[in-house]
């Protein structure tokens, strides 16, 4: 097989190329602007540009592609829409039609955030209501997935977290580690809810569906679904850190531009589909502890 991965030196991205890599198959991928250690399999590109992610789609020619890329900060989207239309749903279309010229299935990472957190539960088949511009962005990226024609598969997931590469953006576990091991207080939102997704745990899911052939929906989450400063108060009790400096807050405290939903996804139909079963909080931080010695922790 061979595969593309678009935003691979990312978090999700570069974890998908590592596994596919170690596994033996044809693996490339594009970053924007974080080199990574592989540049002979890497590709600069800007997915905004649909002549160059048309051509380079047509020159590779894979068999899957997985679309990582996207403006992910919430509040960003918000204030400028404009930007995160060209990216999140112009892009999405260049990658379409190149994958419609060389009939590549696409695997497209979505979000929790195409929900409006007004259900107690949400699960693959009910009808998005995205109540910020970033999650409208991609619930239009999954209507273009939709009804592209190709054979696709759309992956929702919700706060990726594990160690990171030295080029990459900082998560939610490693921001609550750095602050308590500097010895700072930490605030933390105690009206945000999550389903937090341990990322060596999303690319074992979705390699999973890839060799079932599996379209459609899934919900590629974690299986709990807590504050964040319940999820804080995980972090460091498992690494051994000062809870005592983790004070709650109100996100109305904060100013922010976009509201935060609080979504909960389900993970049945993945582990109906792959048997998998998704990691909780404590399962995921307690293998980062262990894994901390073998990934790279600069940044902790």
């Amino acid at each position: 097989m061979k595969f593309l991965v678009i935003g691979g030196s990312g978090l999700i991205g570069w974890k998908l190329v590592q596994l596919f890599i170690q596994e033996g198959n044809d693996v490339e991928f594009t970053f924007l602007t974080n080199k990574t250690q592989l540049l002979v399999r890497s590709h600069q590109i800007d997915i905004t540009q649909n002549n160059v992610t048309a051509e380079l789609l047509k020159k590779i020619n894979p068999d899957i592609v997985f679309h990582t890329a996207a403006l992910t900060n919430v509040d960003l989207c918000e204030t400028n829409k404009q930007m995160a239309d060209t990216i999140n749903v112009n892009g999405t279309k260049n990658i379409i039609e190149g994958c419609k010229v060389t009939k590549s299935k696409l695997v497209f990472l979505s979000t929790c955030f195409v929900f409006d957190g007004k259900k107690q539960q949400y699960f693959e088949e009910d009808k998005p209501s995205p109540s910020t511009y970033y999650g409208l962005t991609k619930f239009k990226g999954e209507e273009l997935v939709k009804n592209s024609g190709l054979d696709y598969l759309i992956l929702r997931t919700d706060q990726p977290y594990c160690w990171i590469q030295k080029w990459q953006h900082t998560n939610s576990v490693l921001r609550v580690l750095n602050t308590l091991k500097s010895g700072k207080i930490l605030n933390e939102i105690v009206d945000w809810h999550n389903t937090p997704t341990y990322v060596p745990d999303f690319v074992h899911a979705t390699k999973k569906l890839i060799d079932k052939n599996s379209i459609g929906v899934f919900n590629v989450v974690g299986s709990d679904f807590v504050n964040r400063y319940e999820w804080a108060l995980k972090v460091a009790k498992i690494f051994e850190l000062n809870q005592n400096n983790i004070k709650p807050v109100h996100s109305d405290t904060l100013n922010l531009s976009a509201k935060r939903v609080n979504v909960n996804l389900s993970n049945e139909k993945l582990f109906q589909k792959t048997g998998i079963h998704m990691k909780g909080i404590i399962e995921g931080l307690t293998e980062m502890r262990k894994d901390s010695q073998a990934e790279n922790t600069n940044d902790f």
